[in-house]
Formats: C-alpha cells, structure tokens, sequence
C-alpha cells in the first residue's frame, strides 16, 4: 500500500496529493493518506465521498490521522 504524507501540510495541499493519487490507482487497489490537521481530514472526507472509494480513518496519535483509500 502506498503511503501519502501529508504531514505538516495545509489545505489544499492534501487534497491535492491525494487526488493525483487516486487517478492513478486502479480498482481494488489502496493508499493510506497521513495528516496532522482536523481541517485537512474534513476536506479529504468531502473529497472522498465524491469518490468511487471505500474509505477509513483512525486517529492514531493525537491530532496524527491515517484515511485508507481503496478504489471500487
């Protein structure tokens, strides 16, 4: 699976990163974005639900998320 580090960045560029991505990937295939800002997170939830995208996300430390994408 490949990971999207979006460490440190701020919207839009997780977006961004993250639609590249998912041009990209062919069905059934996953990426797991990482983000440490709650706004970046929000945005990226309204991204993909736009999506043909099965998606989830877990805070895994404290203001740290990883969103796993996987494409229908």
């Amino acid at each position: 699976m490949k990971k999207v580090d979006c460490l440190g960045d701020i919207c839009p560029l997780p977006v961004i990163k993250t639609k590249k991505e998912l041009q990209s990937m062919k069905s059934g295939e996953s990426i797991m974005v990482v983000t440490d800002h709650s706004c970046s997170l929000e945005n990226l939830i309204d991204l993909l639900k736009n999506c043909n995208v099965k998606y989830d996300y877990e805070e895994v430390i404290n203001g740290v998320w990883e969103i796993t994408v996987t494409k229908i």
